[in-house]
């Protein structure tokens, strides 16, 4: 332990000597726009939204429970992990974010890719977090949602990476606010299956009171940066940044995920199946609607299609 110890001291003093020597110097400034984040149609613009301060915590440490599950996604809590791990806010003597991982039991847990995780803590003994990380998982049971609509009243902010949204909507926690999810899919079928959530396309992250949801897989990096620098300003999120050789620059810019801001348009010659928007081939199996022809690329998709069909189909 002393050694242990010893080492995250030897890491922090080094790279408090990066930002004494100019680390953050070469990063780019931006204005602050102060524009809404999306159009009409529910689709992010590249706009840089208004960053709404955390509560101060002082020189109080910040618990953070990482929520998970077998299945759960190793770059959607590996990323804000890191991220929180290397904050180093001037005057504190350790570091600010207390981060442990929750699950149903203490039991191994096979994550993606077959990494093998051994929780902190089970949902009977976890500490009260100040602020929950969701990733993308396996079917959450009813016992996880349960702790979650619990923990999460005396949060400061409850997050979620990738289709880690479908959690929260299950728990009830995004019912009536703006939210998004993995492009590949998660759009539509977050939208057909919780519809008093607005989705939006293209965004980085989304931030709706006290429940933030990234988009996929490496958005949780920059939702958890943008969380440094509402607790801590812009400056110590930079600075966190520049240790991890982090470049991407969608912590600044929230509705930076352009590419997917647009639903795929779906030609005879290149099929969309509506539900999880990802081409199919022109010979799988698919049905009339409205005088249009759908293609699926599954029988699930097609039965998930035929429950609400206006929801998936062609405005």
């Amino acid at each position: 332990m002393a050694d242990k110890e010893n080492n995250s001291l030897v890491r922090r003093a080094f790279l408090q000597s990066l930002v004494v020597a100019g680390g953050t110097a070469a990063l780019p400034s931006v204005a602050k726009a102060g524009a809404k984040g999306s159009d009409a149609a529910g689709h992010a613009r590249h706009d840089e939204l208004p960053v709404v301060p955390l509560p101060a915590p002082g020189r109080n440490r910040i618990p953070v429970a990482f929520l998970l599950a077998e299945g759960a996604e190793v770059v959607d809590f590996a990323g804000p992990w890191g991220v929180f791990e290397y904050v180093f806010p001037p005057g504190m003597d350790e570091a600010p974010f207390q981060l442990y991982t929750v699950a149903e039991s203490t039991a191994p847990l096979k994550v993606s890719g077959g990494m093998t995780i051994v929780p902190d803590f089970s949902l009977d003994n976890a500490p009260p977090p100040k602020l929950i990380v969701v990733p993308a998982m396996g079917e959450p049971s009813e016992a996880m949602l349960a702790w979650l609509r619990r923990a999460s009243k005396a949060t400061d902010l409850t997050m979620s990476v990738c289709n880690g949204s479908f959690v929260l909507a299950k728990a009830g926690l995004l019912s009536g606010k703006a939210a998004t999810a993995h492009h590949g899919g998660g759009y539509a079928m977050l939208a057909a299956d919780f519809p008093d959530v607005k989705v939006i396309r293209g965004a980085r992250f989304v931030d709706a009171g006290n429940v933030s949801t990234a988009g996929g897989l490496t958005s949780g990096i920059d939702l958890a940066l943008h969380v440094v620098e509402r607790y801590y300003g812009r400056k110590v999120a930079e600075q966190t940044a520049t240790h991890l050789e982090y470049q991407g620059q969608g912590w600044k810019h929230a509705n930076s995920n352009v590419a997917f801001a647009k639903k795929p348009i779906s030609t005879e010659a290149h099929p969309i199946c509506p539900v999880c928007e990802m081409e199919v081939d022109n010979k799988s199996i698919y049905e009339m609607y409205h005088g249009h022809k759908y293609y699926f690329c599954s029988p699930e998709d097609k039965a998930r299609f035929d429950l609400t069909p206006e929801r998936f189909a062609d405005q």
